[in-house]
């Protein structure tokens, strides 16, 4: 009996190893799991189901009950096509011009900064230390009557006496593009920073000019942060409503500005709903679309 005892204490504690080596996985994808459903699942769900409400004839402002009205969706895509179309196009282009300005400075970070890169780093994401409202206040300060920009414009005869900067497309673009740079440039720089300075210079032995070594070379090889850095400019860029709410106009408004103004002054939050989750669902098939062209192997 004492062998049989013996026997079967043996024989169980494996088992019980293997069952908690088994379960320890499920334990560490817990509170993700739990994040994950509490701060997307749910409030997607919540958003789905207002989207379809309508609300009774006669009842007060912000009641709504459940009629799965589905033409929710197309009075609310047909009431601001202009808004759509305005919040793409502002975000393609705070994103082209995030590009355009991030892949010089990334570069010159990390591979002509030497012993400054720390220092030329911390200036990168300084601007995240302070408010993302002072800052697009701030651009409206230097763009405006007071600022620099104008007066200077104006001297050279770029612009006229009686033009202006603020309240106008160009001002919603520039303040996008700088409020969002950071996001461009870190991926970019994490990417560059990788490549290999001999690789560069074996090109330079192989007779290949600059400009040949940086469209077969370096742009090739930083890929993945110039993916990384456009998915993180644009898909913000899409939605955001402060960079036209300070430094656009009624003529500038974005479905950012819409869907704030459905749900916290119109009170009507099925259009608002609507608004959020057909804006949602446009940007992931544009970005399902960009990464397939640009190959999923970019994000690496």
């Amino acid at each position: 009996m004492a062998f049989l005892h013996g026997a079967t204490a043996t024989h169980s504690g494996p088992k019980s190893g293997i069952k908690s080596r088994s379960i320890t996985p499920y334990l560490l994808l817990a509170p993700g799991l739990i994040w994950l459903v509490t701060f997307f699942i749910i409030p997607i769900l919540s958003l789905a189901s207002t989207s379809t409400m309508v609300r009774p004839e006669g009842a007060q402002v912000g009641t709504y009950v459940q009629e799965l009205r589905f033409q929710n969706y197309v009075d609310a895509f047909l009431a601001n096509q202009d808004q759509y179309i305005r919040s793409f196009v502002y975000a393609g282009l705070a994103t082209i011009l995030a590009l355009l300005i991030a892949y010089p400075l990334a570069y010159a970070i990390a591979f002509k900064s030497g012993k400054y890169k720390n220092v030329l780093l911390v200036l990168v994401v300084a601007p995240f230390f302070t408010s993302f409202l002072l800052r697009t206040i701030a651009w409206k300060q230097i763009l405006g009557e007071e600022g620099f920009v104008v007066p200077t414009l104006r001297t050279f005869g770029i612009i006229s006496e009686s033009t202006t900067l603020t309240s106008t497309s160009f001002a919603v673009v520039m303040g996008m593009t700088y409020n969002f740079l950071p996001f461009m440039t870190l991926p970019l720089f994490a990417s560059i920073d990788r490549i290999d300075p001999r690789t560069l210079e074996a090109s330079g032995d192989l007779y290949a000019n600059g400009y040949t070594t940086f469209r077969k070379v370096t742009l090739p090889l930083s890929m993945p942060g110039v993916v990384a850095g456009t998915l993180l400019t644009f898909i913000p860029a899409a939605g955001d409503y402060v960079n036209a709410a300070i430094l656009g106009s009624p003529n500038t408004k974005m479905l950012g500005n819409v869907i704030e103004s459905r749900y916290f002054r119109v009170v009507d939050y099925p259009t608002a709903a609507a608004l959020s989750f057909t804006l949602m669902l446009a940007i992931l098939i544009l970005v399902t679309l960009y990464i397939r062209k640009a190959g999923t192997e970019e994000l690496v």
